[in-house]
C-alpha cells in the first residue's frame, strides 16, 4: 500500500503506516524542523525509507508550493498511490483556541482537496481536532467567502467535496487511548474510499481497536496508563548526567536504565532499541518554580484541570494545567510543555516521556531545538511542537492495518465486478 503523507509534521502518521507494512512515497511538511526529523528518521531512515520520486525535491515544502512550483511530478504519481493521509493545521478550529472562520490556515485543507483532484488515491485519511466538526459561532465576523464554514462545519463541507468527486465518505471522532495510546486524545478523522464497498470504514476502525490492542499484546479491556508509559524515566533514584542532543548546554539527564521487566507498552516502546533514546533534557526549574507545583499538585485532583478558584488562588494565568494521574492515561499532548506536570516529581515533562505518552518508539531520535518563545513561535517547530502535533504512531499502524485488509477485499470487489 503506497501512501502519501501531506501536512506531515514529524511523521507521526507516516511511522504508523510504515510499522503496518506501507510504503511511503513522499512526504509534504514546510517546515524545516519538522522535515528534518522526519528525514531523518523514515524518509533516509536506517529502519524505513520512502521511494522518493526522482524528480521532487527531498525537502520542505507547503502543499501550496507543491502545487505550484511540483505540478508535472504530481501528476506522473497519479494512479500510483493508494492512500493519501495528512493533517491539515488545525488551529481555526481548535476548541480550545479562538475559533476563527477567517484562520487562513483553514484553507490550507482545501489544497489538500486539489491534490486529491490530481492524484486520485484509492483511500483517503483526514485528521484533525474534535472542533473540525463543530459549526463556527454566527457571531464571528468573517469575510463573505467564509460564510460556508458558518452555516456548516468545515468537516461537513470538506466531506462534501469528496462526494462530489466520487469518494464513498464515512467519518467521527474516536479516543486514541482505544488504540493502546496511554492518552486520552479525542480525534476527528475522515476515512474514505473510491469504492462503494458498503463497509463504514471510519466504524470498522472503531471496532479494530481491542484486537489491535490484542495484536500489540496490551490489554484489550484497560487503558495504557501514563505510568505504563513512563516509569523508566522518572529521575529518582537515577544518576544525572550532562546532556549532549541540546545546542544549548547546562543541562542535565539521566543515566537511562532499562528495567530487567518490560511491561507490555514500554516493550513496544523500546521496539528492539538497545541503547538510550534521544531527548532525554531535563527541565532547569527555579526553586519558586518546583515549589509552586508543588502547590499545584496539592491543590488539583490528578488527572484534571486545575479549577479556575485554584489557578486564580495560586496566581497562575494559564487556562489548563493538568497533575498527571499515574494509573490512568494522560489528557492530551499539547505543544506548550508546561501544561502538564510529572505524577510524582515537581517538573514537567521530558520531550521523550511526552514522545512515549505520543507512543513513538525510543528509537525515533527528535532532532532540532527543544523549545522557542517569542517571535520565533510563529516559524518555528521545536521538539515539544513536533510531538504535541504529532498524530499518535499506534493509532496510525491501526489504520494502516485496517486499509490494508480493506484494500484487498475492494480489489476481491472489483474482480468480482470485472468477471
Amino acid at each position: 500500500m503506497r501512501f502519501i503523507d501531506v501536512f506531515a509534521g514529524c511523521g507521526g502518521l507516516s511511522l504508523g503506516l510504515l510499522k503496518a507494512g506501507c510504503q511511503g512515497v513522499a512526504a509534504i511538511e514546510k517546515n524545516p524542523m519538522a522535515f528534518e526529523t522526519l528525514r531523518h528518521n523514515l524518509i533516509d531512515g536506517q529502519r524505513y525509507s520512502f521511494d522518493w520520486p526522482a524528480r521532487l525535491p527531498k525537502e520542505a515544502m507547503s502543499c501550496e508550493q507543491l502545487l505550484i512550483d511540483h505540478r508535472r511530478e504530481l501528476l506522473a504519481l497519479a494512479g500510483t498511490i493508494d492512500l493519501m493521509v495528512g493533517g491539515p493545521p488545525c488551529q481555526g478550529f481548535s476548541l480550545a483556541g479562538r475559533r476563527n472562520p477567517a484562520d487562513p490556515r483553514n484553507k490550507m485543507a482545501e489544497q489538500y482537496l486539489e491534490l486529491v483532484k490530481i492524484i486520485r488515491p484509492k483511500f483517503i485519511v483526514i485528521e484533525n481536532v474534535s472542533g473540525f466538526n463543530s459549526k463556527f459561532n454566527e457571531t464571528v465576523q468573517a469575510d463573505s467567502d467564509d460564510d460556508r464554514y458558518i452555516k456548516q462545519s468545515y468537516a461537513e463541507y470538506i466531506s462534501g467535496e469528496l462526494k462530489s468527486i466520487g469518494y464513498f465518505v464515512s467519518r467521527g471522532k474516536l479516543n486514541c487511548a482505544n488504540f493502546g495510546v496511554p492518552q486520552n486524545r479525542h480525534r476527528y478523522f475522515i476515512i474514505c474510499s473510491r469504492v462503494d464497498s458498503k463497509v463504514n470504514l471510519f466504524e470498522r476502525l472503531l471496532n479494530y481497536g481491542e484486537q489491535f490492542k490484542v495484536l500489540k499484546n496490551l490489554s484489550p479491556n484497560k487503558y495504557v496508563s501514563v505510568h505504563d508509559a513512563i516509569a523508566d524515566l522518572e529521575v529518582t533514584g537515577k544518576d544525572l548526567k550532562e546532556n549532549t542532543d541540546s545546542p544549548i548546554k547546562g543541562f542535565k539527564e539521566i543515566e537511562y536504565q532499562l528495567p530487567d521487566i518490560l511491561p507490555p507498552y514500554l516493550r513496544l516502546m523500546r521496539d528492539g532499541h538497545e541503547t538510550a533514546p534521544n531527548s532525554l533534557r531535563l527541565p532547569n526549574h527555579k526553586i519558586d518554580t518546583i515549589l509552586q507545583f508543588i502547590k499545584i499538585r496539592q491543590a488539583s485532583e490528578p488527572g484534571k484541570s486545575l479549577s479556575k478558584e485554584s489557578r486564580d488562588k495560586l496566581g497562575i494565568k494559564k487556562h489548563a494545567i493538568t497533575v498527571l494521574a499515574k494509573n490512568q492515561p494522560s489528557p492530551t499532548i499539547t505543544t506548550l510543555p508546561d501544561d502538564i506536570i510529572h505524577y510524582c516529581e515537581p517538573r514537567i515533562l521530558t520531550a521523550r516521556e511526552t514522545a512515549r505518552i505520543q507512543s513513538f518508539p525510543d528509537w525515533f531520535e527528535f532532532t532540532g531545538k527543544y523549545t522557542t518563545g517569542g517571535l520565533s513561535r510563529k516559524l518555528d517547530c521545536p521538539r515539544y511542537t513536533q510531538i504535541g502535533n504529532a498524530v499518535p504512531p499506534l493509532l496510525s499502524e491501526a489504520i494502516g492495518l485496517m486499509l490494508r485488509e480493506q484494500m484487498l477485499a475492494e480489489e476481491e470487489i472489483l474482480e468480482a465486478l470485472e468477471i
